[in-house]
């Protein structure tokens, strides 16, 4: 029986039509979602960046004024300060908590210390402004700190520690540790959960130390997490705005002063809503470049 040709297109068509639809149902899952995310958070951010541009205090028609406020950022004394020390709390704070991290991880990890894991997780749940006021309220110059150094003798150690510039964004950087080193133990914990262990316990029969084993073994296996606990704290480190705020509002004279409070400032505090926008789509641009550079370089490792 001979089969026409609009038959022939009718089968094929029929065949082909589920398999179009197996491909097309996973998007149309994820359709809802992406609309949101676009709706909220995407297309605010597109009209944020196109502010960049402008000169404008929020009342008045926005005057368009193209690189300049860009230029303005960076050929300024402030605008240097604001990402030298932003840089100098990110490096210190990445350091840090990714070594407490480990060091707590590698403390805990075993049967049997899920009460130590959750004291250590704790402080991560809380609210970093809640933090921020608590350990304020610590570290002032008649606070419970100075008032223990003093009680044991050691009064030439007391200070005003959130009163000086250098021990100002130091005390950030601990307090942000403090805070978050328990999350990046789980972390670790979940790097060293996929740990081969034949190969630490092969190489101790062999009489490798505790440290070579650690170095040449455990380490290697753990660049998986390394990678993505420093990328998470220099996101959080190059972000920071909630730590700073409740510590030290960007003093003492501008001394802790980083991209996040600076942008703040610069919107609610002086009304330059269009120059605190292009100082938010540098610190975008340079989160993200910092971000790449260290994810090549960290895969590139493995």
């Amino acid at each position: 029986m001979d089969v026409g040709a609009a038959e022939v297109a009718g089968m094929v068509a029929t065949i082909a039509a589920p398999a179009h639809t197996a491909r097309l149902a996973p998007w149309l899952f994820v359709l809802p979602a992406v609309s949101w995310c676009a709706a909220v958070l995407l297309l605010p951010s597109l009209v944020g960046a196109g502010y960049a541009a402008t000169e404008w205090d929020g009342l008045t028609a926005p005057e368009f004024v193209g690189a300049a406020n860009v230029a303005e950022f960076a050929g300024s004394p402030q605008g240097r300060d604001v990402l030298v020390h932003t840089v100098v709390l990110a490096v210190g704070y990445v350091v840090a908590v990714n070594v407490v991290g480990l060091v707590l991880a590698l403390g805990v990890n075993g049967p049997g210390r899920g009460a130590l894991r959750a004291v250590f997780f704790l402080p991560a749940v809380l609210s970093p402004l809640v933090v921020g006021y608590i350990w304020k309220f610590v570290l002032d110059a008649t606070g419970p700190l100075n008032s223990a150094l003093r009680a044991v003798g050691l009064d030439g150690l007391a200070q005003p520690w959130l009163g000086r510039p250098g021990t100002a964004l130091a005390a950030i950087g601990l307090v942000m540790v403090w805070q978050f080193a328990g999350y990046h133990m789980l972390i670790y914990l979940a790097g060293l959960a996929g740990v081969d262990r034949t190969l630490t316990e092969a190489a101790a029969v062999d009489g490798a130390r505790r440290w070579r084993r650690f170095r040449d073994i455990t380490l290697p296996q753990l660049r998986p997490a390394v990678t993505i606990g420093v990328a998470l704290s220099t996101i959080s480190a190059l972000t920071v705005f909630d730590q700073v705020m409740a510590l030290t509002g960007g003093g003492p004279a501008g001394g802790t002063e980083t991209l996040g409070s600076y942008i703040y400032k610069q919107a609610f505090g002086n009304g330059r809503y269009g120059f605190s926008a292009a100082v938010a789509l540098v610190m975008v641009v340079f989160v993200a470049g910092v971000g790449l550079v260290q994810l090549r370089m960290l895969r590139g490792r493995r």
